[in-house]
């Protein structure tokens, strides 16, 4: 213990903050990749909460993950700089300028992770214009729901349908989708 504080003692006030900075903050990103790759999480500055007009995640410079990181880069560049001898100016210059692009690269990961986020609702109107085949026999003039089949939002779906035409669409004839009535039935016609 004696040899620690020989050692601290010996330091200068800057490299003290820095390693006082980096040894904790560097433990706490461990925590924190630790507890990510095991499923539970360390609380973020950010809402939990859904809204319906809801665009994704925003990009958030200042929460808790970046200011650790920031912590983290900031003791560690400022400790690699005076060791090297390097004035305590130009290593605060370096060490805050390493920070601030840690921060900047943490944001932008999490900023794009939240834009690559899919959903997967079906949303019938994207089947609006689409063409499909019948899978079951579409009676004509609304008088019977048959099947369709039809690529929408990237998959092949299974979905209802009716037409207004004068005759059966029958099984394998391929259709145009019109309209989608009730959110839930396509409208559809022979092509």
């Amino acid at each position: 213990m004696s040899d620690f504080s020989s050692w601290w003692e010996a330091l200068s006030l800057s490299l003290k903050i820095y390693w006082a900075l980096a040894i904790p903050f560097t433990l706490f990103f461990v925590l924190q990749l630790i507890l990510s790759f095991m499923g539970g999480d360390v609380p973020d500055d950010t809402p939990d909460a859904e809204v319906e007009a809801d665009t994704g995640i925003a990009f958030q410079f200042f929460t808790l993950k970046n200011l650790v990181a920031f912590f983290s880069i900031f003791g560690w560049t400022g400790i690699a700089c005076i060791e090297s001898g390097l004035s305590e100016t130009i290593s605060l210059i370096i060490a805050l300028v390493a920070g601030l692009i840690m921060m900047t690269v943490m944001a932008s990961i999490f900023y794009f992770l939240g834009k690559a986020n899919a959903d997967g609702t079906l949303r019938m109107k994207n089947a609006l214009g689409g063409i499909g085949e019948v899978y079951l026999t579409i009676r004509s003039k609304r008088s019977g729901i048959g099947k369709v089949q039809i690529k929408v939002q990237g998959s092949l779906r299974t979905l209802d349908a009716i037409t207004d035409d004068d005759a059966d669409i029958p099984t394998g004839k391929v259709i145009t989708v019109t309209q989608v009535v009730n959110d839930s039935i396509l409208l559809v016609t022979a092509k």
